[in-house]
């Protein structure tokens, strides 16, 4: 069973940056697409990035376009997402998942069948 845990969130001001990290209980995990998923209060849980098991391939949600950076290390089980110029929208709960049985980035929240718990994010204005 693979296990994912997140951390890297945090409290900063908009204008600001984090960088959050997910680590795998598995090595196995390096042959899966990772995502990256956010979920504010009220709302839906939405795809923010991917990113595919060779790293060849990213994609990313309209809205963090330019300002998030997804990559990976397969070496040390872990995956990224840089975030900066940090908006009060951003504030969620920020999951990283794994899809085992994709080869290209997928963005529906159901595709993904690994997650880890969340790390929060709360960025003020």
């Amino acid at each position: 069973q693979l296990q994912l845990e997140e951390s890297g969130g945090g409290l900063v001001q908009a204008g600001g940056s984090l960088r959050l990290l997910c680590v795998a209980s598995e090595r196995t995990f390096s042959y899966a697409t990772m995502g990256w998923f956010r979920q504010a209060p009220g709302k839906e849980r939405e795809f923010v990035a991917g990113i595919s098991w060779s790293g060849s391939n990213t994609s990313y949600a309209d809205f963090v376009k330019g300002r998030f950076t997804i990559s990976r290390d397969n070496a040390k089980n872990r995956v990224y997402l840089q975030m900066n110029s940090l908006k009060p929208e951003d504030t969620a709960v920020y999951y990283c998942a794994a899809d085992r049985n994709g080869v290209m980035v997928r963005t529906t929240p159901v595709a993904y069948t690994a997650w880890g718990q969340g790390t929060q994010v709360t960025v003020s204005s």
